[in-house]
């Protein structure tokens, strides 16, 4: 066989796993943005439901002035959230106002009986599950695809067409000790 083909052979061989690594890392990255768009729709509905949540506990405790302050002045924070990075931040912010708010609560036994408030707890309740399953999931897509471009030889190709390592969805170190150590809210 003539040198020439087998230079070419193995060119075309090498172009040809070049694009098969090129299209594993572009699927890998399509799949950690299709993750975050399932936390988006959770979170949305989250950011629905506060509004409805602050005022139903407003009508209970009106001098909680600050609790109601901080919960607008995070949910307003998410509104504003440009990237995924600045989304996940706020989304924290107001995760923690959240707790804050749900730590008011509890001293209010009328409140806790109010059937809208109970409704609208069990609604935040599953929200809350439905975005810790969507997170792990985004945060395995995540691994996933930041374990595949700092591999080899596909570490060459993501450096060569811009794929970059990204950040997972984590909980700040204090709303994690918020939320290990939040209340629990019991209905009578």
């Amino acid at each position: 066989m003539d040198p020439v083909w087998i230079v070419l052979i193995i060119l075309v061989l090498a172009a040809g796993f070049a694009v098969l690594l090129y299209n594993r890392l572009v699927a890998l990255r399509q799949t950690r943005r299709n993750a975050f768009s399932d936390i988006d729709v959770q979170l949305k509905q989250r950011y629905n439901l506060v509004p409805q949540l602050l005022e139903t506990v407003k009508g209970y405790a009106k001098h909680e002035k600050e609790v109601f302050e901080n919960v607008t002045d995070a949910r307003a924070q998410v509104g504003k959230a440009g990237n995924t990075g600045e989304r996940v931040q706020a989304e924290g912010l107001l995760g923690g106002a959240l707790m804050g708010l749900l730590a008011v609560a509890e001293n209010y036994p009328d409140l806790q009986a109010d059937q809208n408030f109970r409704q609208l707890m069990a609604e935040l309740s599953d929200l809350e599950n439905k975005i810790a399953a969507a997170r792990r999931f985004f945060n395995n897509a995540t691994a996933e695809y930041n374990t595949a471009i700092q591999q080899f030889p596909a570490n060459l190709i993501a450096g060569t067409f811009g794929f970059s390592e990204e950040p997972f969805f984590e909980l700040d170190d204090q709303l994690e000790q918020a939320v290990r150590t939040a209340p629990e809210v019991k209905f009578t």
